[in-house]
C-alpha cells in the first residue's frame, strides 16, 4: 500500500484530505491486521510490509484486496464530508452463523473552517495509530480463542439522512447476546478522532 497520507499531509500541517487519507490508510492496515491475528484468512494469504515503523501483513487475496479498496472509497468520501460515524468489523462463526466479536472504531469529525488545515506533527499521529495497531496484534493475548472458521463483514454507520450507493445494503446490527468489550487506543488528527473497541462473545461456566 503507498502512504497516501505521506503525501497529503505536511510534517506539522494537516488538511481535510490529508486527514481522511490518515485514516483511510489506518483503517486497511488495521482492518488486515485483524483478519490475519484472528486466523479469518490462513497466514500464507498475507505478505509483510513495513509501515509506521513497524512489520505489517496485508492480504494479497485478489477478491478481499478489491473488496476493501472499494468499501475504502465510499467511507473515504463519507470522512472527507463528516458523515460517518462508526466503522466495524464483525467477525461470525462460518457454521454457527453466531456473533463473535465486533471491533468497532467510533469516528469524531471537526471540520476544518480555514483552507489550511490543524497543526499536528505527522509523526505524532502515527505514534498513536501505532499503540493501536500493536493492541491489535497483541489481541491473541486477550480475547477469547476462535475454534470455528469464520466470515467478516464491515459496517459502516453514517447520518440517518445520508443517499447511500445502491450497491449498499442496509443491515442489522450483528450485536453480541453476552458480551465484553476491551477499549483500546484512540487516535487523533485533530479533525478526525478515531476510538477503538473490541466487544467479543463471553460464555462464563454456567452457560451452555
Amino acid at each position: 500500500m503507498a502512504s497516501a497520507a505521506q503525501d497529503q499531509a505536511t510534517k506539522n500541517e494537516i488538511t481535510l484530505r490529508g486527514s481522511t487519507a490518515i485514516v483511510t490508510e489506518f483503517f486497511a492496515y488495521s482492518i488486515n491486521s485483524i483478519l490475519y491475528q484472528r486466523g479469518i484468512y490462513p497466514p500464507e494469504d498475507f505478505q509483510r510490509v513495513e509501515h509506521y515503523g513497524l512489520t505489517m501483513l496485508v492480504s494479497k487475496d485478489e477478491g478481499l484486496k478489491k473488496y476493501l479498496a472499494d468499501v475504502l472509497a465510499q467511507l473515504s468520501a463519507w470522512l472527507r464530508t463528516g458523515d460517518v460515524q462508526r466503522l466495524v468489523l464483525v467477525v461470525c462463526g462460518a457454521d454457527s452463523k453466531a456473533v463473535l466479536e465486533r471491533w468497532t472504531f467510533a469516528i469524531e469529525t471537526t471540520l476544518p473552517t480555514a483552507v489550511q488545515g490543524v497543526e499536528k506533527p505527522l509523526s505524532d499521529i502515527q505514534k498513536e495509530i501505532r499503540a493501536i495497531i500493536r493492541q491489535i496484534t497483541a489481541s491473541v493475548t486477550f480475547l477469547p480463542l476462535i475454534e470455528e472458521p469464520c466470515t467478516f463483514d464491515l459496517l459502516v454507520y453514517t447520518k440517518v439522512d445520508l443517499a447511500v450507493p445502491k450497491a449498499w445494503q442496509e443491515s442489522d446490527p450483528q450485536y453480541i447476546i453476552q458480551s465484553q468489550e476491551v477499549r483500546l487506543r484512540s487516535f487523533t488528527t485533530k479533525i478526525h478522532k478515531v476510538e477503538a473497541s473490541v466487544a467479543y462473545r463471553f460464555l462464563d461456566s454456567g452457560t451452555l
